[in-house]
């Protein structure tokens, strides 16, 4: 429309021999001759760092940032950038010498290692009648851990340390477990059964010793279930209800099987085997 319009404009100063109509002709084409380079110069020479994001559960959305850097002494200006075909755009400008972060978002569709999606990043600068565009494919890979089952059942019967299989630390669906007893002074915070303190005013502890000598065994073939994703899902919601009492667990899957630990470094190696398996 742009090369149409100035045309229109020429063929009319000739006809007319306006020598306005040739100034602006000439005028708004060399505006836009400039705007080309202008434009391109916008992106070209840019540098885009991008922090992988950390681990999420599948069907949530991974923000990541990414920080766009400009050595030149000129602020670049009308920078946009999104996710390869999602439609939501991010603007900012960058300015002289000087960094500009953006957020964007990604959701994947399944558990798993994902590559990062591809990023594309345009700019309309100056004039908004050039569009200078580029793709970018970062490195960095994401982690998506499977989504725990909405309303688990309890946790499975768990083992003594001796190898007897004893009573299961029975979980009631209101998340609290026989084996109670006075609070004692130096108990922690997660073992006060806190519900029951708020219905009586008495302060009531989880048996410290039980939870020790608990072991639980997480076992994808005793989940109960057929499909093989449903048995993930039940596992990574067993996963993080043990870890949230503070129990002793392992976790056997076809393929893998990890010894009983506790901890942090332990739930996020069981998780990353279910979203690997």
């Amino acid at each position: 429309m742009l090369g149409v319009t100035l045309l229109l404009l020429l063929v009319a100063s000739i006809n007319y021999q306006l020598n306005l109509g040739y100034v602006l002709t000439f005028l708004l084409t060399g505006c836009a001759v400039v705007a080309i380079h202008v434009s391109h110069s916008t992106l070209c020479g840019l540098t885009l760092n991008l922090i992988a994001p950390d681990a999420i559960h599948a069907g949530a959305t991974a923000i990541f940032n990414t920080t766009l850097h400009n050595d030149r002494r000129t602020v670049r200006y009308g920078i946009g950038l999104s996710v390869l075909h999602s439609g939501q755009w991010a603007w900012t400008d960058v300015p002289s010498q000087s960094d500009a972060r953006i957020q964007l978002t990604y959701t994947p569709d399944r558990r798993g290692l994902h590559r990062l999606p591809t990023v594309s990043i345009e700019t309309f600068f100056p004039l908004g009648t050039f569009r200078v565009w580029a793709m970018w494919r970062p490195a960095a890979h994401l982690l998506v851990y499977p989504a725990p089952e909405p309303f688990a059942p309890p946790l499975p019967v768990g083992q003594t340390s001796e190898g007897l299989h004893a009573h299961a630390l029975r979980i009631s669906h209101q998340g609290e477990q026989d084996g109670l007893r006075p609070y004692r002074r130096g108990d922690t915070l997660k073992t006060i059964v806190w519900k029951k303190a708020a219905k009586t005013g008495e302060l009531v502890s989880r048996d410290s010793t039980t939870l020790q000598q608990q072991t639980l065994w997480l076992d994808q073939q005793q989940t109960g279930l057929r499909e093989p994703e449903a048995q993930l899902d039940r596992l990574c919601a067993w996963v993080l209800r043990a870890d949230q009492l503070g129990l002793t667990y392992g976790l056997r899957l076809r393929s893998e099987e990890i010894a009983p630990n506790s901890g942090t470094v332990h739930r996020q190696r069981c998780l990353r085997a279910l979203a690997l398996a």
